[in-house]
């Protein structure tokens, strides 16, 4: 029920019957149809009313008198209340002025004789006190006629009044003036009084002309005996009398005719609205059936003002009539209102229709027969079921597509042509986005009391029906999109799940979930502008955040995907300053990862409207983000591993191990170059050695577990992530690993052979160490394993000097063990023998000290006291001359092991 109608405005607040009023106030009704009275002074004046707005009414007031209120009645308010009133009077009729009445015409009477003289116009008429109304413009009191009741301000009345003419014409004239005016008026009076000789006096030559004029009508009058006699007076006076008979008769004869007017209208009057009644059943039909609802409930309305309480048998008759019509268009009504799809301003249109019906009905035996309970509620129902139905009929139809058997009639589809789950994705968001906020719309109007009925709101239940309603479009949603997901929970919890596709399309999809994230974001964007309660928002905000993750992953692993394509586009080019020896291969992997990291920030890490950051501290966001990187950086340690041992099985190893005594091995490759910016390995993959790419991958994983993989760190916190910690760590930990077991593999490869030759050309020419020999020079096999280490060494130099103390280190252990194992199964040395056996383990110990650790240390002092018997002092002596004279001559030989962190 809206509120009662009020009028708090009036323009004019007088005036006659027939008077333009506009009325102005509050709640004057909502369209036309609910203007259904208007009362101005008691008076009803509906039929003149046009209704402008809910503020403004414009009317012309009836045959009313005195003050009174003006009363609106509307359909939805009711009665309602005034807080001004207007004045009614009727007003005094001149001769001049324009009137459907008859007035009396005969002319006034002058002062002094009698004489008939002509009526003055009112627009003539001079001031009687002979002054000015000049500057007279002083606003007046707003209603004389509540100062005087009973006079006027006119001269010609009877009931004149001079203190309100003198407020009407002389309020602004001075009380001098107005003796002035008085005197005036005495002597004009006066004037009139002197009798007929001064009358005559002064107006001598009139009254000579007037005797000229007689005697000139005497003269006619003597003519016109003479012609026709006596009788013309009798013919004058018997032509005025039969005018005025006929006259009588013609006057007569137009009130009869008024009369027949009058009662004619009036019954044309009475037939027209006996017309609307018995025209009203069909008239609602065929209005009902153009859906112009308004009519029918302003017409209906209309009727039951007219004749609800009439006595008359045929009118109460036809009314029932209607009465059954108006419940037939109601139940018609009802089906419309909850029948889908349809707008939620036809939807509003047939409530209120609907509503306004059953209100006129109510309380009455016709209208008991049917109870709508509340037709709004029902409307609200029909559209959250049609809702439903609509998101999973579009389910059923695109899901359909994927199924095994429609997979195999679509093999031959077109790989670019868009999946169903996105066309899914998109058609679901446009319903979502067109269909949700229709609902909440609707659910708007109703409890703001617009289109509420009788009974309480429910807003516990709409609001669980909008709750549903989302969560079943996020359940869809996740059941398209999140592939990866639990679908066994998903199908438990919902009943549905989508089939299982061949591997190439979910292949297809994965790279057209960004756009269904954008879709989605595009309904959740049309979503908050409705103001939702945050409790529906947050439902698809966890969606949106769940697709951005699931997105991220995605890209991620694509690009885990290229990097372990990597190795194809290694060119074994030494770029990397920090750490000679390092290709461009990691460089390669920052730039993919920067590539991934925009294309990441783009599509989905950057939140948009009242999304979440997805990098809060122990979230799943940053646990995807380390699991992500780890694999990331796992498929690059991995590549290089790859690189490392590619060429394994296709490629002979070269040992760089001299076969022929005192020859070091000249097969060293002349693409070998130092290491520095940008220089290459050689022209072309096939010129890199295997040794040449181990020290490469050797070189790659020190130099990731060194600064590299921190450095993409930094990378991460630059794009706004936390520092992954624990997948560089993890990363680091592998590499570490991956380089232990590389470093072993290639201390194997190099040091096998170089410490299988040293036990053969010791003894090479049934050599004993038991003998006399000639000493003074190094043995052959000192001599090949310092020539095979200075090989080892130029070759991991040429490459990464870094890596030079690990590899060497354990080559050298290795030498010390064999020589250490090799002098303890000497069971005697001669005198000369053992001071050479001393020269030769001397001289390998201390050429290579800045290689030597711990256990190499041991070992070497292991095999000199192994030397039976020990060396005297002359022996010692002697050794000593020949290790210097020795170390003189292989200066050159021995001074890159005397290089300190090369």
């Amino acid at each position: 029920m809206a509120p009662q109608p009020v009028v708090t405005g009036l323009s004019p607040k007088e005036g006659p019957p027939g008077t333009r009023v506009i009325i102005r106030g509050e709640f004057l009704g909502t369209r036309v149809q609910d203007l259904i009275g208007l009362k101005i002074c008691g008076s009803d004046c509906l039929l003149s009313a046009e209704w402008k707005s809910p503020n403004k009414i414009i009317a012309r007031t009836g045959p009313a008198k005195g003050k009174g209120d003006i009363i609106v009645t509307t359909l939805s308010g009711g009665v309602g209340t005034s807080t001004v009133q207007f004045r009614a009077y009727h007003e005094t009729i001149g001769p001049l002025k324009e009137s459907a009445v008859w007035i009396e015409e005969s002319p006034s009477q002058n002062f002094a004789w009698g004489r008939r003289t002509l009526a003055q116009s009112g627009l003539t008429q001079e001031d009687p006190l002979g002054l000015s109304i000049e500057g007279n413009e002083q606003k007046i009191p707003e209603d004389l006629r509540d100062l005087f009741p009973d006079a006027c301000g006119d001269l010609s009345q009877e009931h004149f009044s001079p203190s309100w003419f003198l407020l009407e014409n002389h309020l602004a004239t001075s009380f001098e003036d107005l003796k002035a005016g008085l005197a005036y008026l005495k002597r004009k009076v006066e004037s009139q009084k002197e009798g007929q000789l001064s009358f005559l006096k002064s107006n001598a030559g009139s009254v000579i002309d007037q005797l000229d004029t007689l005697m000139n009508i005497r003269d006619k009058l003597q003519e016109d005996v003479k012609l026709h006699g006596n009788e013309q007076l009798n013919i004058l006076e018997a032509s005025i009398e039969n005018s005025i008979s006929e006259s009588q008769k013609i006057f007569t004869d137009v009130l009869v005719r008024k009369e027949k007017a009058d009662s004619t209208r009036s019954v044309l009057f009475a037939l027209s609205r006996h017309k609307f009644l018995f025209c009203l059943p069909n008239s609602v039909d065929r209005r009902a059936k153009s859906g112009d609802y308004d009519i029918v409930v302003n017409d209906y309305s209309r009727a039951k003002n007219l004749f609800g309480k009439t006595e008359i048998p045929i009118f109460r008759k036809v009314l029932e009539e209607v009465d059954h019509r108006i419940l037939s268009i109601r139940k018609q009504l009802h089906e419309k209102v909850v029948k889908m799809p349809q707008s939620v301003e036809q939807q509003k249109k047939l409530i209120k229709a609907l509503t306004s019906l059953e209100l006129q009905q109510s309380g009455t035996p016709i209208g008991d027969k049917l109870r709508n309970i509340d037709p709004a509620w029902d409307a609200i129902e029909a559209r959250a079921k049609y809702l439903e139905s609509t998101f999973r009929q579009t389910f059923e139809q695109h899901a359909s597509k994927d199924s095994p058997g429609a997979q195999e009639k679509s093999k031959s589809r077109d790989p670019s042509q868009t999946p169903s789950r996105v066309n899914f994705c998109e058609e679901l968001c446009d319903i979502a986005a067109s269909q949700l906020p229709d609902l909440w719309r609707l659910g708007q109007l109703y409890f703001t009391g617009e289109l509420r009925g009788p009974h309480d709101p429910k807003p516990g239940d709409f609001k669980r029906m909008v709750l549903t309603a989302i969560e079943k479009f996020c359940v869809y949603l996740r059941l398209a999109i999140l592939i990866a997901a639990d679908q066994r929970a998903l199908r438990q919890t919902s009943g549905l799940s989508w089939p299982i596709g061949s591997a190439s399309a979910t292949h297809q999809f994965l790279p057209w979930i960004p756009q269904c994230l954008r879709y989605t974001r595009i309904a959740y964007a049309s979503l908050i502008s409705l103001d939702l309660p945050s409790e529906a928002l947050d439902i698809i905000q966890k969606l949106i955040d769940e697709v951005r993750l699931f997105c991220f992953s995605i890209i991620f692993k694509r690009a885990t995907d290229r990097c372990k394509k990597l190795g194809t586009h290694e060119t074994w080019e030494l770029g990397v300053e920090e750490y000679p020896g390092a290709t461009l291969l990691p460089a390669a992997l920052e730039a993919l990862l920067i590539e991934t990291l925009d294309e990441v920030q783009t599509v989905c890490m950057q939140p948009e409207a009242r999304e979440g950051n997805l990098l809060e501290p122990q979230s799943d966001g940053q646990r995807e983000v380390t699991q992500r990187l780890q694999e990331f950086l796992s498929a690059f340690s991995g590549v290089i591993e790859e690189l490392a041992f590619h060429s394994h099985d296709e490629e002979t190893p070269t040992h760089n191990v001299s076969q022929l005594l005192g020859f070091p091995n000249a097969q060293q490759p002349d693409s070998v170059a130092g290491s520095g910016g940008g220089v290459g390995l050689g022209s072309g993959t096939a010129a890199v050695t295997w040794e040449q790419r181990m020290l490469c991958c050797l070189a790659n994983y020190a130099y990731c577990n060194k600064s590299f993989f921190q450095h993409l760190g930094e990378i991460f916190v630059r794009y706004g992530y936390p520092l992954p910690t624990l997948a560089i760590e993890t990363a680091r930990y592998t590499v570490n690993q991956l380089f232990t077991n590389l470093l072993e593999e290639y201390v194997e490869h190099k040091g096998d052979p170089l410490v299988g030759t040293i036990e053969p050309s010791m003894y090479l020419g049934r050599f004993q160490w038991d003998h006399e020999m000639e000493i003074g020079q190094l043995r052959p096999y000192a001599h090949e394993c310092c020539d095979n280490l200075v090989g080892v060494y130029s070759e991991i130099y040429s490459i990464s000097p870094a890596l030079l103390r690990p590899i060497l280190e354990s080559i050298v252990q290795t030498i010390s063990e064999e020589l250490a194992r090799l002098m303890s199964c000497v069971q005697r040395f001669s005198f000369t023998g053992a001071i050479q056996a001393h020269v030769d383990i001397r001289l390998l110990r201390d050429a290579l000290e800045g290689y030597v650790n711990e256990t190499a240390k041991n070992y070497f002092m292991e095999a000199l006291e192994a030397i039976n018997p020990p060396l005297n002092g002359e022996q010692k002596r002697k050794a000593d001359e020949i290790l210097e004279r020795v170390k003189r001559n292989m200066r050159l030989q021995l001074l890159c092991f005397g290089v300190k962190e090369p």
